[in-house]
């Protein structure tokens, strides 16, 4: 089912969201993982910042190994790279072991590294219909509606028989790496995490399947566990 769930503040928002990961590090029994791909961008760097500073001992970090839903391809200290921006903002703050760690490796060729990242995440998470299940994915919404890498003129990457893909930002050409529509709509549950009233329109449109919104990648997120949640500030939920 899609959740809509609009909060004051970010603060508040990214309390909601470290609750369902702390929910879910502990409804497995120990020694099995939660497996979550995270995403980049300013929304979830604030709700890792959050996170490190009131959160960290409500997570069993044991239980968690740590993807990534995209990278740009650079370096893992280039102040571009997701993994640098989740490191400074939540790595560093957290009892979690570098063997739970999988990071798209940015500074490899991309569409090597895309093939990589792809056999490695078929070979640690469990499939349905041979189709890998993250147990959460992390989303955020551009403000030409696209999520993950997947930009509008790639929007057929959600039909991709590929689990990840090498593909570029059409407006700065950087190359990126991303996961496909068969990767986030066979995860068990998919947040979107949308702050500020710039991603007002864009929010409006897909949800409430305004005109022209099926060209937007964004509403390509229909997983098939139902299992939708956006969690939007009041800027962002200002048109709904």
């Amino acid at each position: 089912m899609k959740n809509i769930h609009i909060f004051p503040n970010i603060d508040e928002l990214s309390a909601f969201f470290a609750q369902k990961l702390a929910e879910l590090s502990h409804s497995v029994s120990e020694g099995k993982q939660v497996s979550v791909a995270l995403s980049g961008g300013s929304t979830p760097k604030a709700i890792f910042q959050y996170i490190s500073q009131y959160a960290v001992d409500s997570i069993h970090w044991n239980n968690i190994c740590l993807f990534w839903g995209d990278e740009r391809c650079v370096p893992p200290n280039h102040e571009e790279s997701n993994y640098k921006m989740t490191l400074d903002s939540l790595l560093v703050n957290i009892p979690l072991e570098s063997s739970n760690i999988f990071r798209i490796k940015g500074e490899n060729d991309p569409i090597a590294e895309a093939e990589r990242y792809s056999t490695l995440v078929s070979g640690l998470l469990p499939k349905h219909k041979d189709n890998p299940v993250f147990d959460m994915v992390l989303l955020g919404l551009g403000e030409d509606g696209h999520t993950a890498s997947i930009f509008p003129p790639d929007i057929t990457l959600f039909e991709s028989e590929s689990l990840f893909a090498a593909t570029n930002n059409p407006y700065t050409g950087q190359k990126r790496i991303t996961a496909t529509g068969r990767v986030i709509n066979n995860a068990q549950n998919v947040f979107f995490l949308v702050t500020g009233s710039s991603k007002a329109e864009m929010v409006a449109r897909i949800i409430k399947k305004q005109e022209g919104y099926k060209k937007l990648p964004a509403s390509k997120v229909m997983p098939k566990s139902k299992n939708l949640f956006w969690l939007l500030d009041e800027g962002a939920a200002g048109l709904l």
